[in-house]
């Protein structure tokens, strides 16, 4: 087995929220006798990693300070709908925060495929929050939307850093430039809304929940760039960030947890998509990406019972209970549960549609949030 040496921990080093869980990593770190590049950049992206996951696991995540201060926004012309305030920096393969700025708001495309693919996803997410739930940026303030692209040689991850989201290019053999992606996109940016909001911890189940608030709203942004109802929707994290070497389509699917790969290299994909199957593993913060699978299917069985357009029903509901302050830094899915059923009776009325398909959803994952 490859043993990846940890690296001296950065006094300046900020914990991340990163989509691709570290046993994925290592799996492309051991497959040397098939990925000679893959292995190499799989082994630097987890040498890397180690001393973040580290900060993280001792309760350095910035979900657990106290909320950012929201920065004020510049007065707005009556009737004008907020814009998003971006701001696209390039690292160019080197490891330094935020690197050089390359793309500010309403400026022309640069014909950077990463700069303008982060650009663009920064623009639609932003939409979703604000058009659908009234949200002004992350803080719900206007803050700018930062993010980093082309960060590190060839890096196999996409993370929220506290500040900015990250996007690496990928390996080439195993992984492609994760901005290809509009969900991994989405979803890094909805870590800074829960780091605004609910604060959820990033271990155990609350680590699981802060993970599986950022796949609803990837997978709801890209529904919601398309135009897709429940129905018609991949429900997949991730689609398109591998490449046509590996046997898989994404790096998970919320309606069916365990089926996004099956590789004779990463292996079979290990969700759980019942409480019964829970994981219990000191690794990967107590298993935050592998048991996020169990409310991703709540979620997406409520959505696709309900029908139509998932951000006009089961995804406010989710926005209302992450938003509410009804939740703790340290609640589990029972709580968060609970607190989604009530936010569908506030929203929709006690015997509501809405309400049955949020409790049929849990229930059907093993979970009674009665």
């Amino acid at each position: 087995m490859t043993r990846i040496p940890p690296s001296p921990r950065s006094r300046d080093a900020r914990p991340r929220a990163g989509i691709v869980p570290p046993w994925l990593l290592l799996r492309v770190a051991e497959a040397t006798d098939r990925f000679d590049v893959a292995a190499d950049a799989a082994q630097r992206s987890l040498r890397h990693d180690v001393p973040l996951r580290e900060l993280r696991a001792e309760g350095g995540h910035p979900s657990f300070g106290a909320p950012p201060v929201p920065r004020e926004r510049p007065s707005l012309r009556p009737g004008a709908e907020p814009e998003p305030d971006r701001r696209i920096s390039d690292a160019g393969g080197a490891q330094t925060l935020p690197g050089r700025l390359v793309r500010r708001e309403g400026e022309p495309a640069t014909g950077d495929e990463a700069v303008d693919q982060a650009y663009d996803g920064l623009g639609e997410t932003y939409r979703l929050f604000q058009r659908v739930f009234g949200r002004d940026a992350i803080d719900g303030a206007g803050a700018p939307l930062e993010a980093t692209v082309h960060f590190g040689d060839r890096y196999d991850n996409a993370f929220w850093d506290g500040e900015r989201m990250v996007f690496g290019d990928g390996d080439g053999e195993v992984f492609r430039g994760f901005t290809q992606s509009l969900s991994v996109i989405g979803h890094e940016l909805a870590h800074g809304v829960t780091e605004a909001t609910a604060r959820l911890r990033y271990r155990d189940q609350s680590g699981a929940l802060n993970e599986h608030v950022s796949d609803v709203f990837g997978a709801l942004v890209e529904q919601y760039a398309m135009g897709q109802d429940a129905g018609a929707a991949t429900w997949l994290i991730g689609e398109g960030v591998f490449t046509d070497l590996v046997e898989g389509r994404a790096l998970r699917s919320m309606i069916e947890p365990g089926t996004a790969y099956d590789d004779d290299v990463l292996g079979r994909d290990p969700q759980p998509a019942h409480f019964r199957d829970y994981i219990r593993t000191a690794d990967d913060n107590g298993g935050v990406h592998l048991n996020s699978g169990i409310p991703n299917r709540a979620f997406a069985l409520a959505a696709v019972e309900l029908g139509g357009f998932a951000w006009e029903h089961a995804g406010r509901v989710w926005y209302d209970t992450l938003t509410g302050g009804t939740l703790g830094p340290d609640d589990g899915f029972a709580v968060f549960a609970a607190a989604t059923l009530g936010s569908a009776r506030a929203r929709f009325g006690a015997t509501s549609a809405e309400v049955r398909a949020v409790a049929n959803g849990w229930r059907a994952v093993g979970l009674d949030p009665a």
